[in-house]
């Protein structure tokens, strides 16, 4: 070739999309592999086939009917992981519901803002959880609750809200147990639920996710059955589950990887359910893994650092683990290759994406070489395109560096009541931008080098924070690093690390900047390395650069070079 191909990928696929909505495909899995177990959850003492799971969706699809909820409602879920997250999922997809995932972390104000924003008819929500008490900051929001009858709220504050569906813990006042909703639905509510079964359509509203929120007020992704359905099939089928396979699900259900990754990948295809626990625990997952013989075990890099690191780590038989999926946060080279060989997930998968497209859509494969899975977040999913472009909205040429486009079946409808900010990410032939800056080689791999917002510019140079996080991740008393940029006076910003040591060893910041010397340029060596203990992250361990950059600027009292 005289010249280098355009960076823009089209997935072939091996398979047709699947043109059905996620109730459907529940009925589908009861069928063919109904003795199977589907669920299994150790800590509630749950072992559910697909049989037994399919029946307990349609009971209590038909008692959320009951309650009078009606198709397009809203329905709130804030809980861990327990079976009840589950079964409302695909309960409320059955009763053409729009199932809106709050994130277990929130507090009033951001749950009040989550229910408001969308007008969520009903909660699911749990008790408590550690630290959480849910119940009492319901009851603050809505002091209504006390003296309301169940299901028939009136609340000043959330106007729409109906009923408040309590899981477990002592029954609160004005509140619906969730075990009761299940025998509520009569036989018209299941009439009802088979009638819907033939109208729903899989390109109707199935679920509201809000992001992270680490710019403004969250935002709520809006996705379809056909946008989580088939994502959720293709993850499936890109580490070859099939109705033998257990995947170990540690990751939270409420976002993106729990509930698509985790739960619609293991409705295509068969496999089974494991969650470990309600929040994730390294122990657990790893006793969970060898009790249950999972073959998949799916983390965010730092939860796969805890479970090698753990003192008890090399007690444990993982033989049975083949693959997985690490994602959510780029994914260090060095904690991959651990995880191939101490682990023994020899085919573990690397998966990128965002909620915004359902959310995968680049995926290694697993019989890519071993240098391309822990080097690449692999090619374009089936059924995805993908360009890469410049800062005019230009394509850029393979191996150039530009914003990561996406665009098909996995593009969100948009973002709940919000068509401004829908058209600042979504263009008008439906590319998604996702701010990402990416590389797409020759052969179609991609490499994702950094955030848009994450660039650090120093005296007018482009540093890559990811570039030189993998080269520190080689010194061998470094478990995790983070670089930033914050305010300098001369060159507008200097690059700061935020390191964890490994247990037991130290380290000097002049150590740090010695390993760099003469292995990477000096511009990329950082002026400031700060020894933490841990790194401020969303639940779904995505890290909160900003968050440590302010922390920073404070503490050194740094500001940035003043302009005109």
């Amino acid at each position: 070739m005289s010249e280098l191909a355009d960076s823009y990928v089209c997935g072939v696929a091996d398979a047709p999309l699947l043109g059905e909505t996620i109730g459907r495909a529940l009925d589908q899995a009861a069928r063919r592999w109904a003795g199977r177990e589907a669920l299994v959850s150790p800590s509630h003492d749950v072992r559910w086939t697909w049989a037994e799971l399919a029946e307990r969706v349609d009971a209590l699809a038909a008692g959320l009917l009951a309650l009078g909820l009606q198709r397009g409602a809203r329905i709130g879920v804030w809980s861990l992981n327990r079976p009840e997250w589950t079964l409302t999922q695909f309960a409320a997809a059955k009763a053409g519901l729009v199932l809106v995932t709050i994130n277990p972390a929130y507090r009033l104000s951001e749950l009040e803002f989550a229910l408001a924003k969308v007008g969520c008819a009903a909660i699911v929500t749990a008790t408590a959880f550690k630290t959480s008490d849910y119940m009492a900051m319901l009851n603050t929001l809505l002091p209504e609750l006390a003296t309301a009858s169940p299901g028939e709220l009136h609340a000043a504050r959330l106007p729409r809200l109906r009923a408040v569906i309590q899981i477990g813990g002592p029954a609160a006042p004005g509140t619906v147990a969730f075990e009761a909703v299940a025998g509520m639905g009569a036989a018209r509510h299941r009439d009802e639920l088979a009638g819907l079964a033939r109208t729903l359509q899989f390109d109707d509203a199935v679920n509201i996710q809000f992001t992270s929120g680490t710019t403004g007020s969250p935002k709520g992704v809006t996705l379809t059955h056909h946008n989580i359905l088939n994502n959720g099939y293709f993850v499936g089928r890109a580490m070859r589950l099939t109705e033998a396979d257990r995947i170990c699900i540690p990751v939270p259900l409420y976002h993106c990887f729990g509930m698509v990754m985790g739960n619609l990948a293991a409705v295509t295809s068969g496999a089974a359910m494991v969650y470990p626990g309600e929040g994730f625990d390294p122990l657990a997952t790893l006793q969970t893994v060898e009790r249950e013989q999972c073959t998949a075990l799916y983390g965010v890099p730092t939860m796969f650092i805890a479970e090698l690191d753990h003192p008890d780590f090399a007690k444990f038989d993982l033989s049975s683990l083949r693959t997985g999926i690490m994602a959510g946060a780029p994914c260090p080279i060095e904690v991959m290759r651990r995880v191939n060989e101490a682990m023994n997930m020899r085919e573990v998968t690397i998966a990128y994406g965002m909620t915004e497209t359902s959310p995968v859509s680049f995926q290694s494969a697993t019989d890519d070489p071993l240098d391309r899975r822990v080097s690449t977040v692999g090619r374009i999913h089936p059924h995805v395109e993908v360009k890469v472009v410049d800062r005019e909205g230009r394509i850029v040429p393979r191996g150039e560096r530009g914003e990561l486009c996406t665009r098909g079946y996995s593009v969100m409808l948009g973002y709940w009541d919000e068509p401004e900010k829908t058209a600042d990410v979504l263009d008008a032939s439906r590319w998604m931008h996702t701010g990402d800056i990416a590389i797409i080689d020759a052969e179609g791999y991609c490499n994702i080098v950094g955030r848009i917002k994450d660039m650090v510019i120093r005296g007018g140079e482009n540093l890559y924070p990811r570039e030189i996080e993998e080269y520190l991740y080689r010194h061998p008393k470094i478990q995790d690093v983070q670089i930033f940029g914050v305010a300098d006076a001369r060159y507008g910003e200097e690059l700061c690390a935020w390191i964890r040591v490994r247990s037991g060893e130290t380290l000097t910041s002049d150590e740090v900047r010695a390993f760099c010397h003469g292995q990477i340029a000096h511009n990329k060596i950082p002026r400031y390395v700060e020894f933490v203990d841990e790194f401020p992250m969303t639940v779904t361990g995505k890290i909160q650069k900003f968050l440590m950059r302010d922390a920073v600027e404070a503490k050194l009292g740094l500001k940035a070079a003043k302009t005109a």
